[in-house]
């Protein structure tokens, strides 16, 4: 499976932005999708993640409640939306495929990886 991030641009400190992270091709196959974020000069950060077809969430306890998780199975789409944002929020947002539905907050389980979207968020 491919994955491939959009969405991302360049806000003001307080807006909300909705990225999408969009999966190649419809499958029935189960995954863990997540999204992750790094910013310059900073190691790779968990936000979220959702399970393809039951849609369960897991969240960094960090970011649980600016950050929020979804997907729509018919388009083939996760979404994270993203609420009171700060210009420390300002990194590439990757998201990313675990076909093992390991997921969780460890990069090294998930197989798959979109290109990244970049947010900036200005002061």
């Amino acid at each position: 499976v491919q994955l491939q991030a959009s969405g991302g641009g360049l806000v003001q400190a307080g807006d909300s932005l909705r990225i999408s992270c969009a999966l190649s091709r419809r499958t029935t196959s189960n995954y863990v999708v997540g999204w992750f974020r790094q910013a310059p000069g900073k190691e790779r950060e968990f936000i979220a993640s959702i399970t393809w077809r039951l849609g369960r969430t897991y969240y960094s306890d960090s970011l649980k409640g600016r950050f929020a998780i979804s997907r729509d199975n018919a388009k083939n789409t996760v979404f994270l939306q993203l609420n009171s944002l700060k210009p420390e929020d300002t990194a590439v947002y990757y998201c990313a495929a675990d076909p093992n539905m390991t997921g969780g907050p460890n990069a090294g389980n998930y197989n798959y990886w979109g290109q990244g979207t970049l947010v900036t968020v200005s002061s």
